[in-house]
């Protein structure tokens, strides 16, 4: 019986180039954002120049983490206390907890079964819900149709906040993921698409929010030292009635992720081979179901989700162990106790009663989701693909009298 051998966590390496720059940082002994010698730029603002120029969009401030950018957005896009947020109901526990941080109350939006957010229950819900603000999450790398969803948010005046955790580098009609709302927000922690550990980025083109999100990250007045910013003027009526919460990225972090922004097009294009293949290989494996991919929508695969659809908890739980046991270890959204990164939204109770979602709880209790690192190559990719078949083929196909084996 093969077995697959590789860590599905195992990440590249930082590239010399960061690393090198890491060192001169320490050597320096300037980690801190705005920690400088005179007359020369930090890291870290060179890196929110950088990433703004990459998105397109008018200014950028780089964060100590996705979670703290989701916050500030919200705060600086005008959030009070109480407010209610629209969010797909798939989504992971830093979205639903940052709009907590940030004293709004989430409402939560069905999911279909290609793992997007629900346009006709957001159409509902923006009719209804007293909501003025979505929280968008590309949960996973999948992009909705960004035209219907913006055209709903703006017929019932939502400002839309886009989560691209999942698709730096990914664009919808050839519009980059991002620049669709009114406030973008990227996380660079280990897993995602470029590796500081922790880390993130919000990026817009409102004076007034870059402002706001400036002063919230802890500026002490130094916002003129932000090149990737709105002029002065923007600053002053708001730098005297706008708390500090200190979460810009320090230099060090910014260091290591410069050389990785400058090869992130050619890292998106090596982990969509990887799913290409994975995908091909995925969609012969008899009682599974991938996610249709619209033409207008570039992803970036670094992970992949298929359903089991049909099938019962208990067979699921099986399925996973076996695949487990051969080394691919598969993470389940189905699964009503928390594992891993697989909470789900009726396991955030300090949210209140979970609301009812059936469409959501449906599509997540047949879902599973697959890591796919740049330390994998496409034969790695067809072993993996080659292994969960043979458990489908144990457990799925009939047996001699026509049932499926239990």
């Amino acid at each position: 019986m093969i077995t697959f051998n590789k860590s599905f966590t195992q990440q590249e390496p930082i590239p010399d180039a960061g690393i090198e720059q890491a060192i001169a940082v320490m050597r320096s002994g300037r980690l801190h954002r705005y920690n400088s010698a005179a007359g020369e730029p930090t890291e870290t603002e060179l890196l929110e120049q950088e990433f703004a120029d990459y998105q397109g969009s008018r200014y950028c401030l780089a964060c100590a983490s996705g979670g703290y950018a989701l916050h500030v957005a919200m705060r600086a896009a005008g959030l009070q206390p109480g407010d209610r947020v629209l969010c797909n109901a798939f989504t992971l526990a830093p979205v639903p907890g940052a709009i907590h941080n940030a004293g709004g109350v989430p409402v939560f939006v069905e999911t279909n079964d290609d793992f997007t957010i629900d346009l006709d229950d957001l159409e509902l819900k923006a009719a209804t819900a007293d909501a003025r603000y979505l929280l968008l999450s590309h949960m996973r790398g999948h992009l909705v149709d960004m035209e219907r969803l913006m055209a709903i948010c703006n017929r019932h005046d939502i400002l839309v906040i886009e989560d691209c955790a999942h698709t730096m580098g990914a664009s919808w009609k050839g519009k980059k993921s991002g620049t669709f709302g009114r406030v973008a927000c990227f996380s660079t922690q280990t897993y995602k698409h470029m590796n500081s550990g922790e880390g993130g980025f919000l990026t817009t083109d409102d004076d007034e929010i870059m402002a706001r999100a400036i002063i919230h990250s802890g500026s002490y007045m130094l916002y003129e030292r932000h090149p990737a910013a709105p002029p002065r003027e923007a600053f002053e009526h708001i730098r005297f009635e706008t708390p500090n919460y200190s979460g810009r990225m320090d230099n060090l972090r910014a260091a290591i992720l410069r050389p990785q922004l400058a090869a992130l097009d050619e890292q998106c294009r090596r982990w969509n081979d990887l799913y290409r293949v994975t995908e091909a290989g995925l969609k012969q494996v008899c009682g599974l179901r991938l996610p249709k991919r619209p033409a207008a929508e570039y992803f970036v695969g670094s992970s992949i989700q298929f359903s089991l659809p049909g099938q019962s908890e208990a067979t699921i739980r099986h399925f996973l162990a076996c695949c487990d046991a051969r080394g691919v270890p598969l993470k389940w959204f189905g699964d009503a106790d928390p594992k891993g990164y697989t909470s789900r939204f009726d396991s955030w109770r300090y949210l209140g009663e979970p609301p009812s979602l059936p469409q959501t709880e449906q599509v997540l209790s047949t879902m599973c989701d697959m890591r796919l690192p740049l330390t994998f190559d496409e034969a790695d990719c067809r072993l993996i693909v080659q292994i969960i078949a043979e458990v489908c083929e144990t457990l799925f196909a009939p047996d001699d009298t026509g049932a499926q084996r239990p």
